[in-house]
């Protein structure tokens, strides 16, 4: 349905009640602009339809009621005129073409843009892959060389320990026997 002028002026809008909208009156004062250019518009409109049409029909139209108006004498069609309107509608067929032209190549400009930024990501993901994997191999090596040297120190520090218990019990033999050995003579001299 082709909206009219008397559909614009017609038009009823639903006031807000908890927000404020715009002025009503400068609405109204906008749309009947509106309508008065719709008027102009549509009348000049049936004007050249009524021209044209008579221009066809080989007629000379009326000169229109206009002061500033100059109205030129128009000979009417000739049969060889209307030979040219397969060229016109080739016009058309050509400027789609050529929009279709333009729509492909467009298309793929963007494929393209797509793929050079798709592979643009999957480089720079790589690199960062590789980057990842280069410092995590790194913080390993580095942690097994610190594990390896706390190992190394570790087992320093038990032979050191074993060494200890070792001495140690050779001592507390040694003291243990030779008080064992004071209490045979003190008790044999202490019988006797």
């Amino acid at each position: 349905m082709a909206l009219t002028p008397e559909d614009v002026v017609t038009k009823q809008f639903q006031h807000v009640r908890f927000k404020e909208g715009f002025d009503p009156d400068e609405v109204d004062d906008f749309l009947d602009e509106i309508v008065v250019e719709w008027r102009k518009t549509i009348a000049e409109n049936d004007e050249l339809k009524a021209k044209l049409a008579a221009y066809e029909s080989g007629e000379t139209p009326a000169p229109a009621a206009s002061d500033d108006a100059v109205v030129e004498d128009v000979p009417a069609p000739v049969a060889a005129v209307e030979q040219p309107a397969p060229a016109a509608d080739m016009a058309p067929a050509a400027a789609s073409a050529g929009i279709i032209e333009l729509a492909q190549r467009l298309h793929d400009e963007h494929v393209a843009e797509g793929k050079a930024q798709r592979d643009k990501l999957i480089s720079d993901a790589q690199a960062q892959a590789a980057s990842i994997i280069s410092e995590a191999e790194a913080r390993g090596r580095d942690e097994v060389a610190r594990l390896e040297a706390e190992r190394v120190s570790l087992e320093g520090r038990i032979s050191e320990l074993q060494q200890f218990e070792k001495d140690y019990r050779g001592q507390l033999r040694g003291f243990i026997e030779s008080k064992l050995r004071d209490l045979d003579t003190t008790g044999v001299s202490a019988g006797a």
